[in-house]
């Protein structure tokens, strides 16, 4: 096998060593300092200069922005079965975070450059967290984050040719240039006290959480119960959007957010939009609430992955299917839309399933135990 150092570059200076290789790769710009007459591989497939190291007999000098390690091509090189020397520079999320004055532990970082679904992954990360890195690319560039994001109240910050003298911040409409990072900020973002786990994903302490966890009017919430077996059909994760129709407190709301989704709110009452934003803001999560009546109002929301559908009729659930997301969850407290709503399903290429959830909680009264009866309730799911 070769032997392969790959070196980080910031925009200083590379080392001597550099020149000492039988073999260079890397960008134009990475390599046009480097003063040697070996073969040189401007990288463009990753894969390609990866295939040409691998067989090269000799010294392999690599050069590559900031942190090779980081999102970068020592993966490549590793899973080739090359076992390369690693010497970083600082990655361009840290120093994008410098020039800003921001502490990052609490960052999640997401790449959109060259993933299939990159940019979509990328803009649910950003509309469920206050401080995100996205490695852009051009498919993702910084003005279709902006624009992915509008509606929820986020800053895009463009770092570009960082380490270089041309490195400039920017917003996503100025004269930002390749290579960039874009850190998106929520508008009102506050630095929490220093953590001991890095990269500002959580999972939640505990899910289907009780009632009283939540403000609501008159017991109308999503019982706990109920909650774990949508939870468990609907899949919120990082990198996904969920719609809650019919929100009612936001208690299923609130829960996708905890699990890292990104999620938006709908209801016709305004008095059910203040109480999702308070019980989003009690359970630290974001959740965009939109007031309006379904199906209507979902015409101008981004494509969800997951749609929970706790109120409306058949036009609603209709509406959500044309749609496309993977996962549906319907609750029903009468019997009769749950076999109509079965077939819509199975129609639209779901495979369906369903169960009702009859609970009898455990009450204690003087000495003794009883079970109390909560009001059936039926889900109706589907998968795609």
């Amino acid at each position: 096998m070769p032997e392969v150092t790959v070196y980080g570059f910031d925009g200083g200076p590379l080392p001597a060593s550099v020149a000492e290789a039988t073999l260079l790769v890397g960008g134009a710009r990475h390599l046009d300092g480097v003063p040697s007459d070996a073969e040189r591989v401007v990288m463009g497939s990753v894969s390609a200069a990866v295939d040409r190291i691998s067989v090269h007999d000799g010294s392999v000098a690599v050069v590559a922005s900031g942190d090779p390690g980081f999102f970068g091509i020592v993966r490549a090189l590793r899973r080739a079965g090359v076992d390369p020397v690693v010497r970083p520079a600082p990655s361009s999320v840290a120093l994008a975070f410098a020039r800003l004055g921001l502490p990052w532990d609490d960052a999640v970082v997401v790449s959109a450059h060259g993933r299939d679904g990159g940019l979509r992954r990328a803009l649910n990360v950003c509309r469920a967290y206050p401080k995100v890195a996205v490695l852009t690319g051009p498919d993702a560039t910084p003005p279709a984050l902006a624009a992915g994001l509008r509606g929820w109240r986020r800053e895009v910050v463009v770092a570009s040719e960082l380490g270089t003298p041309a490195e400039r911040l920017t917003g996503p409409d100025g004269d930002w240039a390749e290579p960039n990072v874009a850190i998106v900020l929520a508008a009102e973002l506050t630095d929490g006290p220093a953590g001991w786990l890095a990269g500002g994903v959580r999972p939640p302490d505990g899910w289907a959480l009780p009632e009283d966890a939540f403000r609501h009017r008159a017991s109308m919430i999503t019982k706990a119960e109920v909650r774990a077996v949508a939870l468990a059909h609907l899949r919120p994760a990082p990198g996904t959007l969920v719609w809650d129709v019919g929100t009612g407190s936001g208690s299923v709301a609130v829960e996708c957010g905890r699990f890292g989704a990104a999620v938006v709110a709908v209801d016709r009452d305004p008095a059910s939009a203040d109480l999702v934003r308070a019980n989003a803001a009690q359970h630290g999560v974001d959740v965009r609430v939109v007031t309006g009546a379904a199906p209507a109002v979902l015409a101008d929301l981004p494509d969800p992955d997951a749609v929970f559908v706790g109120g409306g009729g058949p036009d609603v659930l209709a509406a959500v299917l044309d749609r496309g997301p993977a996962q549906v969850v319907a609750a029903f407290a009468a019997v009769e839309p749950v076999g109509p709503a079965a077939d819509a399903l199975a129609a639209a290429g779901y495979a369906t399933g369903g169960a009702q959830l009859q609970t009898n909680r455990l009450v204690e009264i003087v000495g003794r135990h009883r079970l109390a009866a909560i009001n059936p309730v039926t889900l109706v799911w589907g998968t795609r």
